[in-house]
């Protein structure tokens, strides 16, 4: 009589899915979101602010960064900023929320303070006027790019890139934003819970 072996199972590919790291100091929070409002000139915030938390220092994972960044979207107020509150919220608490968003939010300020100053007493000279308008592009560039690596780990389905197309065209189309989000956000939760109950 043969006794049948049970084969193993695939070791599981722990380079596929990053682990996450331990949820750092808020001082850590406050000096990363401090670097990221500085490194980001013209906007882009939301790429610094994903790059850095879920590739470098992976605090959190792709899934969880994707909630927060559709959150920080409909709630009232700047993207950036209601996504750096979420992420110090949930690394840390209302104290990781206060030191995100003070660490988004003094730096640029004594930055604009200076320059306005600056740009006050005296005239900014040709040059570097070209400089901060490359600064814009690439920014754009960097957005965007952003949107298209989410793409991939935030639509699973057929009817969630329909919305996203149908968003995308409206807001090309010249439809306002408020107008965009009031049909098609309830929409697409009653399609899309349908489909996954």
């Amino acid at each position: 009589m043969t006794v049948p072996v049970a084969t193993p199972l695939p070791e599981p590919d722990l380079h596929a899915l990053p682990a996450v790291e331990p949820a750092p100091s808020t001082l850590l929070l406050f000096l990363a979101f401090s670097r990221i409002s500085l490194l980001s000139v013209g906007g882009g915030l939301t790429a610094w602010i994903r790059r850095l938390v879920v590739e470098e220092r992976r605090w959190m994972d792709e899934p969880r960064f994707l909630s927060g960044y559709a959150l920080s979207q409909i709630a009232p107020g700047p993207n950036a900023v209601n996504l750096a509150v979420f992420v110090g919220a949930t690394l840390r608490g209302a104290r990781g929320a206060v030191a995100g968003l003070a660490g988004l939010m003094l730096p640029p300020f004594a930055v604009v303070l200076f320059l306005g100053w600056l740009y006050g007493s005296r005239h900014i000279p040709r040059p570097v006027e070209h400089a901060l308008d490359g600064m814009g592009a690439a920014a754009i560039g960097l957005v965007v790019a952003t949107g298209l690596r989410m793409v991939k780990g935030g639509i699973r389905s057929a009817a969630a890139a329909g919305f996203a197309i149908l968003t995308v065209l409206a807001l090309a189309a010249g439809i306002r934003l408020l107008l965009v989000v009031a049909v098609l956000f309830p929409l697409a939760l009653l399609v899309l819970g349908r489909r996954r109950s």
